[in-house]
């Protein structure tokens, strides 16, 4: 199993705080979204930045990731237990918790599944088998399309797969009851948590989202499309708006009694010329506003 780097991955240093490492990855997320991207490998890439926003979002998940790394490893090295497997050695970290989510876009890399998905429960690093001890309790990663429309989930458990019900609005810290599908068919727990997704962010049952608008939508007024958990959808952006407005999209955010709406931030990005006419477009635009524009 080799060694992935996840600071290295979001281009964060190991000591950057939430809002940087938050940052980074809706930066990268964006850039790499197969929707939209034509870089090159831009899907393993988006898959690769979830991964890592993942590990690092997570206070627990990170301590246990930056106890490992601070042994020396790099990007590639074969990984090695210490001794008596990774939850006897970082911190009293509790692997017993298992990690059964699949996060944003899903499909992580052994190295994770190891790290924070099976440890003794599943039969990963440390190989102790699990003790009964009462109902088994996971943690459960659901996507924000999962919570909006009430779709199921699959997740893995030690070697079985299992497909889930998520109601419709299901907040964090919820939790599932799966009968008799715990070990030695006790009862499984499963603790609902929010996929960390690059388009979305959730503020109580309002979902937010950074729209990019050029900077002549801006002035003049366009009508865009929006993605939502429900689909996309046509918005006015009214003219004169600046970087930092809020728009509201009613009952576009998660449901409930009320449900939530949609806050759309709008992001004022001037795209770079590349033709001759787009070129010229920008010198006029330089002649037409002058050097008092900052002023202005």
């Amino acid at each position: 199993m080799q060694f992935k780097d996840y600071y290295e991955t979001l281009g964060v240093e190991p000591g950057a705080g939430e809002a940087e490492i938050k940052g980074a990855y809706r930066r990268l997320a964006r850039k790499y979204h197969p929707d939209v991207s034509k870089e090159p490998g831009a899907e393993e890439q988006f898959k690769a930045v979830n991964e890592a926003y993942e590990a690092l979002r997570d206070p627990q998940k990170r301590a246990a990731y930056d106890q490992l790394r601070a042994r020396g490893y790099r990007p590639g090295d074969d990984v090695q237990p210490p001794p008596g497997g990774f939850a006897e050695g970082y911190g009293g970290v509790d692997f017993d918790e298992i990690f059964a989510g699949g996060g944003a876009g899903g499909g992580f890399s052994d190295f994770f599944e190891n790290l924070f998905g099976r440890g003794r429960a599943g039969g990963g690093f440390g190989g102790a088998a699990p003790q009964p001890r009462g109902d088994t309790r996971a943690k459960l990663a659901v996507s924000l399309e999962s919570v909006y429309n009430g779709s199921p989930a699959r997740i893995g458990i030690g070697n079985r797969t299992l497909d889930v019900r998520i109601p419709k609005g299901i907040r964090p810290g919820q939790v599932i009851r799966l009968a008799g599908q715990g070990n030695a068919g006790r009862d499984l727990l499963l603790e609902i948590e929010y996929a960390a997704n690059p388009q979305f962010e959730v503020d109580g049952r309002n979902i937010i989202h950074v729209l990019a608008v050029a900077p002549w939508e801006a002035a003049l007024g366009a009508t865009v499309s929006v993605p939502t958990l429900g689909g996309p959808v046509e918005l006015k952006v009214p003219p004169r708006s600046e970087s930092g407005r809020k728009l509201r999209l009613r009952g576009r955010g998660l449901p409930g009694t009320p449900a939530g709406d949609q806050i759309v931030e709008l992001e004022i990005l001037a795209p770079l010329p590349e033709t001759p006419a787009q070129q010229a477009a920008y010198e006029a635009m330089r002649d037409a506003f002058g050097d008092d524009w900052r002023r202005a």
